[in-house]
């Protein structure tokens, strides 16, 4: 008698299981849990950390490479810098424009 029961018990166990799975999954269902406040809170300070670390980043990046976007300064008025002779630089680059515009395009080469 002790193996009957002991082989009817398994089934019943296995079958015990799945109506609890499914009272429990229909239970849950109709009351959801509320979302807990200590979740929502640790997203809102993660949120506000990263802000503020992207903060420093941007203006970090800003002082180190703001001056490369400022305007230009105003050309010397005594003309090029003292030691620079403008056609000393054009004698050694003959193919270079005398001006600021831009250049030529270059000749196409043939196969």
């Amino acid at each position: 008698m002790g193996d009957v029961l002991l082989a009817l018990s398994i089934p019943v166990l296995v079958f015990g299981g799945g109506i609890y799975a499914a009272c429990d999954c229909w239970w849950r269902r109709r009351h959801p849990a509320p979302p807990s406040p200590y979740t929502h809170r640790a997203a809102r300070l993660a949120e506000q950390e990263m802000l503020l670390l992207a903060e420093e980043i941007v203006d970090d990046a800003h002082a180190a490479l703001g001056p490369l976007y400022e305007a230009p300064a105003a050309p010397h008025p005594g003309g090029p810098p003292a030691g620079l002779k403008p056609e000393a630089s054009q004698a050694s680059r003959p193919d270079a424009t005398p001006d600021r515009g831009p250049s030529r395009p270059a000749a196409a080469r043939k196969r």
